[in-house]
């Protein structure tokens, strides 16, 4: 009787560890599908990141500044004589 307990619970401590092995093994790929999804992201998110940063560098050159300025605003360089000093 005590070798048939003892068999028992050896076949049900092997069932309990082959199905922690199996639900051990889910949660490991389901982990890695997670971790390349959010791989894939940040990589996206890089480039979009890259693209800004070219985009605004081109918004803020000082001749596209100036020349909206001219075109946009009627601004002007004055001339030496449109010049005023104010001394405090």
């Amino acid at each position: 009787m005590a070798l048939k307990l003892v068999l028992a619970l050896l076949l049900a401590g092997v069932i309990a560890s082959g199905v922690g092995v199996v639900y051990a093994r889910h949660q490991s790929r389901a982990l890695f599908v997670q971790l390349q999804s959010l791989l894939s992201e940040r990589d996206a998110l890089n480039i979009e990141w890259g693209q800004l940063q070219l985009e605004q560098s081109t918004l803020a050159t000082h001749g596209r500044i100036e020349r909206l300025a001219t075109e946009r605003l009627d601004m002007h360089v004055p001339a030496h004589d449109e010049i005023i000093l104010v001394k405090p």
